[in-house]
């Protein structure tokens, strides 16, 4: 298995080269040369497996043999052990067509735990094989940056640097971030939105000499580790709901595409995936661009759903690489368009595949606030803001045959949105016991401006004192 750029001017690689390097050189992002693809007697014969085993399986075969079979059914072993839920990522039926994948039973009560509990063992494996070092830098709208320090705190050969936009993720989102303590963890508060922080990893990539003197790497879900380690739920939810005999439709929260991205990548090995439904908030860009193909900029406006206040979705460069037959000179060219005008032009030809796959539809605040109502009176089970468009979204964008259930991804526990709830339902819920001081924990963060030349002094100084 082997890799290469959607902009087509890096160096082709293998799974461990790809996930060291996270974001290509070229600026692009890696994307398998061939994908593979599963007959529905491979799909059927992995029904029922325990979650840890499927992840190994499916997550094997984009690392093409490059990390032994017996080593990544251990650290897939290792990374669920500690969720609180024995089925890992349980459904929960909603109604009579719709179920809740809960992917909030890891440590930080967010879906990125399912990738990141991964992706620090498979960091700490390659390097431990290479004797390595790298500096990890990331940003975060919310979940990304508590997920990443959880899952790379204390680990030998790994710095970590998360960059959050400063004032704009909930409490809880940020001081599961913060009271990190470990030597190796530094928080940056950056003064911006969301886009901002995001620009200043993809500049701090671009530095070639600062990318060398700090061997940078990456969790964000520009590395593609991460999404090859998001696969494996939508296929377990499909396959419990019949798949491959039976068709099932996906509804997910959408931020910077990476969530959804990888269950198209589902599709696209061979679950019978019909329709790929997003929701966001506000911030509307996708559902836009799915339903009129306006893929424009515009200024991010904060919400009760802080994950998806984005306007630039990097992910969406994986889809717009296929959209235009795998060409990287019509990609680079179409994403140095978006950067220079904030609009992306995406051939009429090319959008219609993607509108007969995709829908999307946005709420604001006061329908994610009369959603999360909803959802509980009816069954008792609330969702959280996020959470709460994709189950609007569910009803109002499924298949038209009824016989096709729809899996909403259910991406964080609503008690990490505390202020949200109360609105809604007039309850705050309990966070569960491990983070029950959280609000009494000490804080340890840097503020500072978006200027690229003092992050990376800051990057530079966190990991200096940890190598001396």
């Amino acid at each position: 298995m082997r890799y290469v750029s959607t902009r087509g001017e890096a160096p082709a690689r293998d799974f461990p080269g790809v996930l060291l390097a996270g974001l290509a050189e070229d600026g692009g992002l890696f994307v398998p040369e061939t994908w593979p693809s599963l007959a529905a007697a491979e799909w059927r014969a992995m029904r029922g497996l325990p979650y840890p085993e499927l992840a190994a399986r499916i997550v094997g075969l984009f690392t093409g043999g490059t990390i032994p079979e017996a080593a990544l059914r251990r650290m897939t072993e290792e990374a669920y052990a500690s969720f609180n839920h024995p089925a890992v990522a349980p459904l929960v039926q909603l109604d009579t067509r719709t179920f809740a994948l809960e992917l909030f039973h890891g440590p930080t009560l967010a879906f990125k735990d399912m990738a990141m509990q991964l992706l620090g063992r498979l960091f700490d494996h390659v390097l431990a094989e290479r004797g390595e070092r790298v500096t990890i830098v990331g940003a975060t709208s919310g979940d990304t940056g508590s997920a990443a320090i959880e899952a790379c705190r204390d680990r030998a050969n790994i710095d970590i640097v998360i960059l959050h936009p400063q004032g704009r993720t909930s409490e809880v989102q940020r001081r599961q971030m913060t009271t990190v303590l470990s030597s190796n963890v530094h928080n940056l508060a950056v003064e911006g939105d969301f886009d901002t922080c995001q620009d200043l990893v993809k500049a701090m990539f671009a530095d070639a000499p600062f990318r060398r003197e700090m061997n940078l790497s990456a969790v964000n879900s520009i590395n593609w580790a991460r999404v090859a380690a998001q696969i494996p739920y939508y296929a377990y939810a499909a396959l419990a709901l019949g798949a491959p005999e039976r068709p099932v439709a996906v509804s997910v929260p959408t931020g910077n595409f990476g969530n959804v991205l990888a269950a198209w990548a589902a599709r696209k090995m061979g679950l019978p995936i019909e329709r790929l439904i997003i929701s966001s908030n506000r911030n509307d860009i996708l559902p836009r661009f799915f339903t009129a193909n306006d893929m424009s900029a515009r200024p991010v406006e904060p919400s009760l759903s802080p994950s998806m206040d984005i306007q630039v979705s990097s992910n969406f460069e994986r889809l717009l690489f296929e959209l235009l037959d795998r060409d990287p000179a019509a990609t680079a060219q179409a994403m140095r368009s978006f950067r220079e005008t904030g609009r992306m032009p995406v051939p009429d030809a090319a959008w219609q595949r993607a509108a007969e796959l995709f829908r999307g539809v946005a709420l604001d605040d006061a329908g994610t606030l009369e959603e999360m109502r909803r959802v509980h009176a009816a069954t008792g089970w609330l969702p959280d803001p996020h959470s709460a468009t994709a189950t609007h979204a569910a009803r109002a964008l499924a298949p038209e045959d009824p016989a096709i259930p729809v899996i909403v991804a259910a991406t964080a526990h609503p008690a990490k949105f505390p202020d949200a709830a109360e609105q809604a339902v007039g309850f705050r819920p309990a966070l569960p016991p491990h983070l029950a001081d959280l609000f009494t924990r000490e804080e340890r963060l840097e503020l500072l401006p978006g200027d690229l030349a003092q992050v990376e002094a800051a990057v530079r100084r966190h990991a200096r004192r940890n190598r001396a």
